[in-house]
């Protein structure tokens, strides 16, 4: 699994849109093939949507390399004030994408914290009911993504 590590891999990734959405975090996901990744480049984006330093140093890498799974954690200060608390979830969304990675499509994901975890209820920034309460609605939102298979031949439904 590789990680998202540049602003326009993410914004990529986002564009792509949403396919999953729990209480508190939404899945992104930029699905491609093995032929697209290597096309997908920051010379395909408008320069007017780029920073002066991308479109200078980066206009001919591509943005993925290889057909592999990307995956990307987002959690904004807006939703997680404390640093421990940020960190804590993007290692719970790391750790769970690890855990599950052959379930997931060859794409790039990002999991995105959208809504902030009660203080009442998690008073401490990185308490063990915080981290499986993030782990168990993270489960859900990659169940939620994962592709429906089609029903057996001959099931009744």
């Amino acid at each position: 699994m590789q990680r998202l590590k540049t602003r326009a891999q993410f914004q990529a990734t986002m564009a792509g849109g949403t396919v999953a959405r729990t209480a508190h975090f939404a899945l992104h996901r930029l699905a491609f093939d093995a032929e697209s990744a290597a096309h997908l480049s920051l010379s395909g984006a408008k320069k007017s949507e780029l920073p002066v330093a991308d479109i200078a140093s980066h206009t001919a890498k591509p943005l993925f390399h290889g057909p592999e799974v990307w995956l990307g954690a987002m959690a904004p200060k807006r939703w997680a004030r404390r640093a421990v608390t940020r960190n804590a979830i993007k290692r719970q969304i790391y750790s769970v994408a690890t855990a599950l990675e052959p379930q997931l499509l060859v794409a790039a994901h990002v999991v995105r914290l959208r809504a902030t975890f009660d203080r009442k209820h998690f008073v401490s920034a990185s308490s063990d009911a915080l981290k499986e309460a993030v782990r168990a609605e993270l489960l859900q939102l990659f169940a939620r993504a994962a592709p429906r298979s089609a029903p057996p031949v001959g099931a009744q439904s």
